[in-house]
């Protein structure tokens, strides 16, 4: 966290909390959402601005109940999640989180029902860009050998699990098997919430 940010919650510490107007989408963006989104239940607008990312960045955390917020200054501002807490990307040196910093470790792997990958790391949870998926599937393997994308999907779609999926990333020098999981049941493991805005109305 920033020092400036730790000196305004120092001044002001009993701001009130921010819901629904910052969310992360599937693919690593910052979306400003105002109360016209809101209620359309819109995505809203990317924020592009290089400055205010790295700032949002640098101040991005998790509270006690897996609510994920930016710190502004004296105010959180709690972000809905269109899928997990970060994002994933793949590059020539591995992967990349949306904040810039490189995934180092993958403890687990998932793939849900619609072919979305998740990578766990301790108590970081990533949703790989879905249009890195193509450049993941040479890293999955079927009893050592590569798969294709049909197979993969037949796998995905038996009721049960037959054979052992594994995804091997040389660059991370880790494999990890490959299990199926819904990205809802991936967050609940986790402890972290996608909605802090309905969770706050709940509480309510």
């Amino acid at each position: 966290m920033d020092e400036i940010v730790k000196a305004a919650i120092a001044k002001w510490p009993n701001v009130p909390h921010c819901y629904g107007w910052l969310a992360l989408d599937a693919r690593g963006q910052w979306r400003m959402r105002d109360e016209r989104c809101q209620a359309l239940k819109l995505p809203g607008d990317i924020i592009r601005h290089p400055a205010l990312i790295d700032f949002i960045n640098r101040n991005y955390q998790c509270d006690d109940q897996g609510c994920w917020y930016f710190q502004n200054g004296p105010q959180r501002v709690y972000v809905e999640l269109e899928a997990t807490p970060f994002i994933a990307r793949t590059s020539s040196e591995g992967f990349y989180l949306q904040n810039g910093k490189k995934l180092n470790a993958i403890d687990e792997a998932f793939i849900d029902d619609e072919g979305r990958i998740f990578f766990q790391s301790k108590h970081l949870l990533a949703m790989l860009d879905d249009r890195d998926l193509s450049e993941c599937l040479s890293m999955i393997q079927h009893n050592q050998s590569e798969v294709n994308e049909e197979s993969l999907m037949a796998w995905i779609n038996e009721e049960q699990t037959l054979g052992t999926f594994e995804l091997f990333e040389a660059k991370l020098n880790v494999k990890v098997r490959l299990t199926k999981k819904s990205l809802a049941s991936a967050m609940d493991a986790a402890g972290y919430v996608a909605s802090p805005k309905l969770l706050s109305l709940k509480s309510n």
